[in-house]
């Protein structure tokens, strides 16, 4: 394999390699900049006669299609001891007792050891040399490692610059929709339009990944129009699921769909929370609170009714625990009504434990 120097290492889309590279040859920067080294994608290296930090910020600042710059601190040979060296040598200009940290690793090409063994053995060795303990949610410091066939690079890096789902504050909402119960009077028309807005609705329930989708129909409803507008519901909902389980890191839950009476479903649900979406409703920010403690402080079920062209009959608003308009002057249709309305749910949940959060952090500032 040829050996490259490993000044600069930049993190790219695949496919992208070629027009990053193009884009810092552009900059006029003094460095040679090679895309893919041995072939691997989704990598550029780039080697300076200038300063390799300045030309970083220079790359991070004008070129969008570097997702990642990496300024190499200290390049080796891919040997475990070599780069438990290195590592250590970075670490204690970086780190000591007061710091946490976390070991990343990409490793490309063959050798005789993992990415998780070279973790473990250079996480080990800076732990007895700085003090530093490890942190692999919410590090301070991020000691990062690029392997490339007979070569690693090592640099260390603010753990605030990496690019995380969930940060300290930020909430997965996702065992909040487990509780959701999604009541939708069916849309009825041709079988064509029932079937095709089925779909999107079930797919829409799918993706928020509820507790259930009860349709509620009222009185007596056509049944071929019932029966398409069905099968879009659950074809929606399977499609969506197949994708959910091919991508998603966690195992998705399949949503229960149900067909009840309207009416029926309130007179079963009496003392569970009740909560239509309807524009005689409360403008949402003014009940967005009181939407976040329902659902925090319930440890059952959560009905959240949605109509479809007529709406939910105003008989039921007596059932309330809250009417919400989720866009005041704005008629949602059909198919976005309950999505909007699980979005709104999570700022406002979202809020309130950012809240909370703060609250904690505070109480801790002034305990100590």
């Amino acid at each position: 394999m040829k050996r490259h120097r490993l000044d600069i290492i930049v993190k790219t889309p695949l496919g992208l390699e070629r027009i990053a590279a193009s884009r810092i040859e552009d900059l006029g920067l003094k460095c040679e900049v090679k895309p893919k080294p041995n072939n691997y994608p989704g990598i550029v290296i780039v080697n300076c006669t200038c300063n390799p930090k300045e030309a970083a910020d220079r790359i991070r600042d004008e070129v969008p299609e570097a997702e990642r710059v990496l300024v190499t601190e200290e390049s080796v040979k891919a040997e475990v001891d070599e780069i438990v060296r290195a590592a250590v040598k970075v670490s204690k200009e970086n780190l000591d007792e007061r710091r946490s940290f976390a070991v990343r690793t990409v490793r490309r090409g063959s050798h005789p050891y993992t990415s998780i063994d070279v973790n473990c053995r250079v996480g080990s060795a800076i732990i007895d040399a700085t003090g530093a303990t490890v942190n692999l949610d919410n590090p301070d410091r991020i000691v990062w490692i690029e392997i490339i066939d007979d070569q690693a690079a090592i640099g260390i890096i603010d753990g605030g610059e990496a690019w995380k789902k969930l940060k300290p504050g930020k909430y997965d909402i996702r065992p909040f929709f487990a509780k959701v119960s999604i009541i939708q009077t069916p849309y009825l028309g041709s079988k064509e339009t029932a079937r095709s807005m089925g779909s999107r609705i079930g797919r829409a329930a799918q993706m928020f990944e509820v507790k259930e989708l009860v349709l509620g129909i009222i009185g007596s409803v056509d049944a071929s129009q019932l029966n398409s507008f069905i099968q879009g519901v659950i074809e929606g909902s399977e499609s969506r699921y197949r994708i959910q389980k091919r991508t998603y890191a966690h195992k998705p839950r399949k949503i229960d769909i149900k067909v009840q009476d309207l009416y029926q479903i309130v007179r079963d649900r009496r003392g569970e929370p009740i909560i239509i979406f309807e524009p005689e409703g409360e403008a949402f920010p003014s009940v967005s609170e009181k939407l976040a403690e329902t659902v925090l402080s319930e440890r059952g079920r959560i009905n959240m009714f949605f109509g479809s062209r007529e709406g939910i009959p105003k008989g039921i608003f007596r059932f309330a625990d809250l009417i919400i308009d989720l866009c005041p002057g704005i008629t949602l249709s059909t198919e976005y009504a309950a999505s909007s309305a699980l979005i709104g749910l999570a700022f406002a949940l979202e809020n309130k434990l950012l809240r909370r959060y703060r609250d904690k952090i505070q109480d801790g500032r002034s305990s100590d």
